[in-house]
């Protein structure tokens, strides 16, 4: 066992400040157990999220030391012996109490997007789907909605565009259903005008803190991006368009 200095911010929507706190560290600990210690024997009234405590419900999600993480899947031995960890609220949604941040605006943009509609059963009631895309779907399905991804992105997060871009999870959503090979819903309008693709500057800060290792910029986003580009700006499409009157899909 051994003292550990922490700074845990402290406070609600008013203000607060960040409070420090020496706790006895066991080894093997994460930092959400820490910070379970620090509630149970100092702070009682300390506000957090958990579940899982298996990297499974995103539930614990919050900055420590700066960077968007799971509390329960960062372990102490990862730090410095005499380095004092930060932890405080996502810092791009609203706070509600220390480290728990209002994430409803997240559930809003979900219901936004329409429903996964099937193309109708074959003659014998079977689907039949390549397995190739059946595996580049399956990935975005990983997601446990942490929004650790929102939390980065530059567009939600520094520039205030909350109302013209859904953010990195929710195009990895609208990806999941725009590339599975049932989908018939044609989803290309609304992701270029409703969901705000082209304000992507495709950083890949989403892609680095996902705890679930999912290629959101390079399998999601930037595939939706040049699916909208061949839709709207590829002349030979375009042509197409107002000789036939037909769109061109890819």
């Amino acid at each position: 066992m051994a003292k550990r200095s922490f700074k845990v911010w402290r406070g609600d929507a008013s203000g607060g400040e960040f409070k420090s706190f020496e706790v006895d560290v066991d080894p093997g600990m994460v930092v959400l157990d820490v910070l379970h210690r620090i509630q149970s024997r100092q702070a009682n009234d300390l506000a957090l999220r958990w579940n899982c405590k298996a990297g499974k419900c995103g539930s614990c999600s919050m900055e420590i030391n700066g960077k968007p993480r799971l509390a329960c899947m960062t372990r102490m031995n990862s730090f410095g012996d005499d380095e004092t960890i930060t932890t405080q609220p996502l810092k791009t949604f609203p706070v509600i109490k220390d480290l728990v941040t209002d994430v409803s605006w997240n559930y809003k943009q979900n219901q936004r997007i329409a429903k996964f509609k099937p193309r109708p059963r074959e003659a014998d009631g079977t689907h039949r789907m390549y397995q190739e895309d059946v595996d580049r779907v399956q990935e975005f399905r990983k997601c446990i909605e942490c929004y650790l991804c929102q939390d980065v992105c530059h567009v939600i997060r520094d520039r205030g565009a909350k109302d013209e871009f859904v953010g990195p999870r929710f195009m990895i959503r609208l990806a999941s259903l725009e590339m599975h090979p049932l989908d018939t819903d044609d989803r290309i309008p609304e992701i270029r005008k409703e969901f705000g693709s082209g304000l992507c500057n495709i950083t890949r800060c989403c892609t680095e803190v996902c705890p679930e290792h999912i290629g959101i910029t390079d399998n999601g986003i930037i595939p939706l991006k040049e699916r909208v580009v061949d839709r709207y700006f590829d002349p030979v499409a375009g042509l197409l368009r107002k000789v036939r009157g037909i769109t061109v899909r890819k």
